[in-house]
């Protein structure tokens, strides 16, 4: 079989589907045919996407039959690159900027393509032997990169979303716990009563899932009281402070305080020393949601994420800045005790008899089959080094300082707040006698036409009530020539925008 050109594939006996002993051959040329043809998309590709609608793709699908298969591998893989490969959006490009998704290590591609094969469920010890204790290590030493004592603990989790639930979900029942050992009536798990006085307290800048888990967890989304930030979006000690002594006056019980160590915006670190104090003055829960601030945990910037060692709980996306491949995160823990929250025994999968026998990692996660995710960070650690990892965050946040500056050197942007990560926020200011409507209206035409081009893609968000354009490096090939492209295209299709609309005189 040719490296260039993987053989066809067209056995049609139900069973050499299977990878089985006497199908590893064809296994091997299938992984090859299939990485040949992303190989050669990515070596291709000149920009992000090529700016497919919806219309375009949801017609090329509508035409296949799924009840009438092609029985061919290679006719299979000529009809994904027509309704996939060719028009995905391709992180790997240094003019992706839109949202917080990397280009991915190719230790980690090794450990994808290991792990998917082999198919271990991290449930149990008896479905997944050693791929438990390489978990189990990796938890170990993501809790030592965060600053935890030996009896910190944790669990790999499908993204930031779901290790904040898990994070939300053990402070809640910590609280109860306590809330009911002081419970005269002896009341034991949670009630409508004691559900009901519970709050979470949170920056304004926080992410949705802390919302979100509010209302998973019965609390309802009204149970979140958001905490002022000062200018740069990080939270207010003193606004917390007060806060948490407001719920006490109001006979509330404040659950937990969400700190973020990198708001998908602006990237901002709350100030985690001030916030650790308040919390341990108050007694209450402290979970840093670090899923985009985790690489500095490997960078020479780590002190940004001083104080995220007195945490009672940490979310980490790997597949954020550790550039894994979706998915590869994890809630840690400061004290493991506290996972029993999550800890449900079931007779034919994880009886309590055999607790304490075998290490069952279903016994910490809310999920009960998990992929074996943590191989692609193992494989990058144990190939790269977590020194490389770091050096390739450094030099996303170098890039955005630069294009920062870039930006700030040009009259027709103005910069929302200086980066602390690798995200830029920033309005388009078209000029006198343009209205701010009209100045948004034409970014947010900027940016649909930078996608449609193909040759570009940045994000949009809301602040203070303007739309604001967002570049999310994550890219290290992403360079000060790309950044001002980039710039440079936004600036000509917004005035395309407003001289289509009669509000700015047409370029000579």
């Amino acid at each position: 079989m040719s490296v260039h050109e993987p053989s066809q594939w067209t056995d049609t006996a139900p069973r050499t589907h299977l990878l089985t002993g006497t199908t590893s051959g064809q296994y091997q040329q299938l992984v090859a045919a299939g990485a040949h043809r992303v190989a050669r998309r990515i070596a291709g590709a000149d920009g992000p996407t090529t700016g497919p609608t919806v219309r375009q793709l949801t017609t090329r699908l509508a035409g296949i039959d799924l009840d009438h298969p092609l029985r061919d591998s290679q006719l299979a893989l000529d009809e994904l690159e027509d309704i996939y490969l060719r028009d995905a959006v391709y992180f790997h490009h240094p003019r992706y900027l839109a949202h917080l998704n990397c280009p991915v290590a190719l230790p980690a591609l090794l450990g994808e393509t290991v792990l998917s094969a082999v198919n271990s469920s991290l449930d149990t010890w008896d479905q997944s032997t050693g791929a438990t204790l390489i978990e189990q290590r990796l938890v170990e030493w993501t809790a030592q990169q965060i600053g935890m004592g030996p009896s910190a603990d944790g669990v790999f989790t499908s993204g930031g979303t779901q290790s904040n639930l898990q994070a939300l979900l053990l402070a809640r029942d910590e609280t109860i716990s306590r809330l009911n050992a002081d419970d005269p009536r002896g009341a034991t798990g949670p009630t409508s009563a004691n559900l009901s006085r519970l709050c979470i307290l949170t920056s304004e800048s926080a992410h949705f899932s802390v919302a979100k888990s509010a209302a998973l967890l019965g609390l309802g989304y009204d149970a979140v009281r958001t905490v002022a930030c000062d200018a740069t979006r990080r939270m207010v000690p003193a606004a917390l402070r007060a806060e948490i002594e407001d719920c006490q006056r109001r006979g509330l019980v404040p659950m937990a305080v969400v700190a973020t160590a990198g708001t998908t915006d602006f990237g901002s670190i709350d100030p985690l020393p001030d916030i650790a104090a308040e919390c341990t003055r108050s007694g209450v829960w402290l979970h840093v949601d670090a899923a985009y601030g985790c690489g500095l945990l490997v960078s020479r910037h780590r002190y940004r994420l001083d104080g995220i060692e007195h945490a009672d709980s940490v979310t980490v996306d790997f597949h954020k800045s550790f550039f894994q491949p979706v998915s590869s995160s994890a809630v840690i823990v400061r004290e493991r005790r506290t996972l029993r929250h999550a800890t449900y025994h079931a007779e034919y999968l994880n009886p309590a008899d055999t607790a304490t026998q075998t290490p069952n990692q279903v016994d910490k996660s809310i999920q009960t089959t998990r992929r074996f995710d943590a191989l692609k960070l193992w494989l990058t650690l144990r190939i790269m080094g977590a020194e490389a990892i770091g050096t390739l965050f450094d030099t996303v946040i170098e890039r955005a300082t630069e294009a920062a500056e870039i930006l700030t050197a040009d009259p027709r942007f103005q910069l929302a707040a200086p980066p602390q990560l690798s995200t830029v926020v920033f309005r388009y200011v078209p000029g006198a006698g343009i209205s701010a409507a009209q100045g948004d209206a034409a970014a947010v035409y900027a940016r649909n036409a930078l996608y449609t081009s193909g040759s570009a893609l940045v994000a949009q968000t809301t602040v203070d009530g303007r739309r604001h354009l967002k570049l999310t490096i994550l890219n290290p090939d992403t360079t000060r020539a790309d950044i001002t492209t980039v710039r440079d295209l936004l600036a000509g299709h917004a005035e395309e925008y407003l001289a289509a609309n009669g509000v700015l005189a047409p370029a000579s």
